[in-house]
This record gives structure tokens, sequence and C-alpha cells, in this order.
């Protein structure tokens, strides 16, 4: 993630911003990869800047716990991590662009293969950057390119169609590597994995084992060639049916303190999200506050302003829907949340001042709204609230390890 202090003042005299605790996304990491069991892999995905929280201080959060690779969406975003001196294999779980194949395959990156035009492509460029394709005896040169066949088992975005296996397995097995030829040269290309996207997991557990059918269906098409491993599950999938965890798990949400459905458990929060009064005002029996005038006073009433509005990733539909606390009391959310500033209504006793802290995204309960529950006031999903965090706020960590 980029310095947020070259945008924002830091938190000592910073308008609002986004605390973030590693040791509970450790925890939430470690709680998933304990209910898929001894032996799975952990492939966090740490795409869209990780959540919105950032992606090198998640990467580094997660060194402790020795995730099997990190999962991003874009070459760009697994470039950004090396960039930051992060290590750890890197899987571009999303197809890429042929403008993007190039530095994939020059940084080593292992890619998702969605179908035959991009693996031959992949495999032709690999061989020409090996100075012609073939050394001694034809074999090419040089690292092989690590490749996870998408499978489409449902969720109908990208992939090989589960149900074709047969036309597509063939010329699949035909291009991959049969291991190091008799020179020792490594093969183009390797089988690192096959893996699917689960379309429902956040509402329904048949469906999880039914795209789990699918997937070794169309496994059972390539054998002998058995990828490194099979993986499926996110979250959701986890949390609903552990047994099916196969050789890995790409968790998402549930590692950031999002909730993935009202049924499955929460996890420990990890976001905080805080703002600073910029102005208190006294105000009277029918006066309005915000765009539109959607609020007006029936009484006296203290008003404060506070730092923080849809432009910097607060959901405008929080405006009289939603709370935050403020001195240790509630205080709702009063007229249309603006671009830049919110109005809550206090105690008219409350003693408030400008500089004070509320918090406007907590853990729940008398401390703040939690994510699940602000998502839910703005009619959206927990996704959208954390990766809607304007860089306009500083993401203050705790708990990184320091390399």
């Amino acid at each position: 993630m980029t310095d947020p202090n070259a945008i924002c003042p830091p938190p000592a005299d910073g308008r609002a911003w986004v605390e973030v605790d590693a040791d509970a996304l450790r925890a939430n990491a470690a709680s998933l990869a304990a209910k898929a069991g001894t032996g799975v892999a952990l492939v966090p995905m740490v795409k869209a800047d990780g959540y919105g929280l950032g992606a090198v201080e998640v990467a580094r959060s997660l060194a402790p716990l020795k995730p099997w690779k990190l999962g991003v969406a874009a070459v760009a975003e697994g470039t950004a991590l090396r960039r930051a001196g992060i290590a750890a294999p890197i899987f571009v779980a999303s197809p890429a662009l042929p403008s993007e194949i190039g530095v994939a395959v020059a940084s080593g990156f292992e890619l998702a293969i969605t179908d035959l035009d991009q693996l031959r492509g992949i495999r032709e460029l690999r061989a020409a950057r090996s100075g012609g394709g073939a050394g001694k005896h034809g074999a090419d040169r040089g690292p092989p390119v690590r490749v996870h066949l998408e499978i489409d088992t449902g969720m109908g975005r990208a992939g090989f169609d589960w149900r074709r296996a047969s036309t597509w397995a063939p010329e699949v097995a035909g291009l991959l590597g049969r291991g190091r030829s008799a020179d020792g040269a490594e093969p183009t290309l390797v089988l690192e994995g096959i893996f699917s996207h689960l379309h429902s997991a956040d509402e329904s557990e048949p469906s999880i084992r039914e795209q789990r059918m699918r997937l070794e269906s169309a496994l059972a098409r390539l054998a002998p060639r058995r990828p490194a491993a099979v993986h499926l599950l996110n979250s959701a999938g986890v949390l609903r049916a552990p047994d099916l965890a196969a050789d890995a798990i790409r968790p998402g949400i549930f590692l950031y303190g999002g909730r993935p459905a009202s049924d499955l458990e929460l996890p420990r929060p990890v976001a905080t999200v805080k703002a600073r009064v910029a102005h208190v005002k006294e105000a009277g029996p029918g006066d309005t506050v915000g765009y539109g005038a959607t609020y007006t006073a029936r009484r006296h009433e203290r008003w404060a302003t506070l730092a923080i509005g849809y432009g910097d990733g607060l959901p405008r539909r929080l405006g009289d829907r939603g709370w935050a606390v403020l001195g240790g009391r509630p205080a709702p959310l009063i007229g249309r949340t603006s671009m830049d500033v919110t109005v809550v209504r206090v105690d008219a006793a409350q003693e408030v001042r400008r500089g004070d802290v509320a918090t406007v995204i907590g853990p729940g309960g008398d401390e703040g709204l939690a994510l699940h529950e602000v998502a839910t006031l703005a009619d959206t999903i927990p996704y959208e609230i954390l990766t809607g965090l304007s860089p306009r706020l500083p993401r203050i960590w705790k708990g990184v390890p320091i390399d």
C-alpha cells in the first residue's frame, strides 16, 4: 500500500483513519486453517489491496502462518507485492490479459488458465523467451510457468467447462509438462493446481458439494496428471463444508473481519474506522441538516460534524440509518451523508469538543457498528464496504511482524 501520509496527515492530527489489527487477521486465518484440517494449504486472497486494508501489510502479517501462495486478481497487484519485498509465490486467480502475460511470466507468477488459447499462448511466449524454445534434445530451457486450470463448475465467468472435459482434456494434457527431460531441462508448463469458484457458498451447503463433484469429474479426465493441489473453498466454503477442503483453501473476507453470511460464525474484528469531530452545533426545533434537508430537529439538540463522508468510503445510505460511538455513547447519523462530512446527534448533556474521536465502524456492540451491521444498513456486503474505503483514510496497522 502507498504511504498514507502522502495523502493525509497522521492520525495524531488527522481527520479520519482506519485502524487494522494484524493479530486478529492472523487469528482469523488460523481459525479457517484449523477448520480445513492438517495438511491443507493456505492461499490467502490479498487482491484489491488486501480487501482495502493494504496487501503488503496483510502479506507480512500472515507470513508467520507460512501460506502456500498469495492470491491476487491482477498481475499489477503481484508486481506491487514483489516491489515491496514479498517473496511468497503469487497466484493470479483471475484471467490475465494478453498485455499482462509477459510481465507475469517474467516475474514467475502462477497463472489461472481459462481456455486452450491462453495455454497455447503462454507456452509459445515461454518457448520464445528461452531462445527459440528448444535446447539440447528439443527441451525448453529456463524455469517453467506454473499454471492453475480454472474449471467452470457453475460460476459461469471463465474457465474450462466441466461438462466438456473429454474434449479439452487431451490437448491440455499434451501442452503440460511431463517432468524433466533426459538432459535435465525443466518442462515449459507445470500443472500446479486445478480450481473453481463457488457461486453460492454463502447461501447453500449442497451447492458446494455439487461443485466439488463437478471439479473432481473434470480432474478425472486429466489423469494421471494430477496437479500439486486442488483448491475450491473460499471463506464461506470452509465454514459450511470444511470436509471438502481438498488440498488448499482460498479464504478472503473472513480474514479481514467480514462474515460471509448472517448464519455463519463471526470472525474477530480487524478494521476499525474512526473520525474526528470537526464542528459542534446547538440546533433548535425546525433546524435541518444535510442535502435534501431529510432530518429536522424537533427539540433542542446538539449536533457534531464528523470529518468523514462517502468520499472516504462511508456509505451514503448510512445517513438517517446508522450510528457512531462518541464519548462512549451512541450517536445516530442524521441527514444524508455528504462527501466529506457526516453529522451525528449527541446527548444534549454530553460534552463534545472539536477534535474528539468517534468510532464509525467498530467491533460491534457498545463499541460501534460491526462491519456486517454497516453493510446491512447500507444494503450491501462487507466486501464492498472494506474495498470502498478511500486512500484518503490512512491505514494504521498494529501487530505487523518486523522483517
